[in-house]
């Protein structure tokens, strides 16, 4: 069981440095391929489209793969996309569009199935702790992502002026290399759970303590269930609101401080990584006291302190300040994915909880890709400074959509 956890942890701080490194690249695609910010919002796009796509598969998929399998199949695809991104000197456009794609696939089947084993596999007791370890070593990852990002992005080839374009696409080698030690990682910790299974069988995807597969109904019985649930839709709704300021701040700060503040984009590079630290530390202290004191409670005192922050971040216009304050936003923010999954685990019937899960996931992705496009289209027409009351808005709307989250069960609690 500890080298599951560990393989669980690790995906998911190879999600975190490919998340992670995307704010600190996007000014560097912008001017290398000469796009505008609408364009570059494609990406985002594409993701939510792979995002999809594991929500219409991962229910049937799971009636035939195995958990070791399908973790498997979800490395495999975040590889080969890592892979197409190391085209020199540079991959095409569109190639490098659809390389998002594959990532949000591999990371759905990933990320589903290892929410799902680590809440089953603990007592109601302590999966909180292992659900804020692997969200932690999320946050890891999108800490490390800037830093490895912006140094390669910004170091001119050797024997070169300082203005020679940027080799930005090589941070993709890290990744890369990450993503090959992830799959080695799950081939060896859910060897037991690998097999293909031919024609229709009995659901894989929900999972008792010590990860056991347990029998369940068809997948279009499943989805069916799952999309009657309100639980269901009210968790959506939060984590639509959440991941949308969540992406939106992590990928559009840098521009923003580049475009409205007249930072050097050397430097400020690395602001999303204050972030993502924030978030980290978040992650790892405000677990225990938000179990300990009442998650509802909690979770919305954590929302008006990230709307304090956000509001100092937009309105002083300093560099420094704006640093602070969306590092302290992360912090705040951090423990919100873990408490919502913790919580969604108790809401949801057991039998549902991975379709669930997944369909929740979904509704995330559609918040953090419509956001940071409506940010990104709205930003080539009225200046990246958009993104401020975009984001208010959406903290606003996250403290709302929190609570009309019905509480678990309190025998449950």
């Amino acid at each position: 069981m500890p080298f599951k956890l560990a393989s669980a942890g690790f995906s998911f701080f190879v999600a975190g440095v490919n998340d992670g490194s995307l704010g600190a690249l996007i000014p560097y695609v912008i001017r290398d391929y000469g796009i505008t910010t609408a364009i570059v919002s494609t990406l985002y796009a594409a993701s939510f489209a792979g995002w999809l796509t594991a929500a219409l598969t991962n229910t049937h998929l799971t009636q035939r793969l195995g958990l070791g399998t399908m973790l498997g199949l979800g490395a495999a695809l975040q590889t080969a996309a890592q892979a197409l991104r190391t085209w020199p000197p540079a991959p095409p456009f569109g190639v490098y569009v659809a390389t998002f794609a594959l990532t949000s696939l591999g990371q759905a089947y990933q990320d589903t199935h290892v929410n799902t084993f680590v809440a089953g596999s603990s007592s109601s007791a302590g999966a909180h702790r292992w659900l804020g370890f692997i969200h932690a070593a999320y946050m890891a990852g999108c800490l490390a992502g800037p830093f490895a990002s912006s140094a390669i992005a910004s170091t001119a080839p050797s024997g070169s002026s300082e203005s020679a374009p940027s080799r930005w696409w090589l941070f993709y080698t890290v990744p890369l290399g990450l993503g090959l030690a992830n799959m080695a990682l799950v081939f060896a910790a859910f060897r037991d759970s690998l097999p293909f299974r031919w024609g229709r069988q009995t659901d894989l995807s929900v999972l008792r303590e010590g990860g056991h597969e347990t029998r369940g109904p068809s997948a279009t019985a499943l989805v069916r269930r799952t999309l009657s649930t309100p639980s269901v839709w009210l968790l959506s709704l939060f984590f639509f609101c959440y991941l949308g300021f969540g992406v939106t701040a992590g990928g559009w700060v840098v521009e923003y401080l580049v475009d409205v503040r007249n930072g050097d984009l050397a430097h400020v590079g690395y602001v999303p990584a204050g972030f993502s630290g924030g978030c980290l530390l978040g992650r790892v202290v405000l677990p225990e006291p938000t179990h300990r004191y009442g998650e509802r409670r909690m979770v919305f005192l954590y929302c008006v302190c990230c709307l304090v922050f956000q509001l100092v971040f937009w309105l002083v216009p300093n560099i420094i300040a704006a640093s602070v304050a969306i590092s302290l936003l992360g912090f705040f923010s951090g423990p919100f994915f873990a408490t919502a999954i913790s919580v969604g685990s108790r809401l949801f019937p057991p039998d549902i909880s991975a379709t669930a899960i997944s369909f929740v996931f979904v509704f995330a992705q559609v918040g953090g890709s419509l956001f940071p496009i409506v940010t990104g289209v709205l930003g080539s027409h009225l200046g990246v400074g958009v993104m401020q009351p975009v984001l208010v808005g959406l903290i606003v709307a996250t403290t709302v959509s929190w609570l009309l989250v019905p509480q678990p069960p309190k025998e449950k609690q």
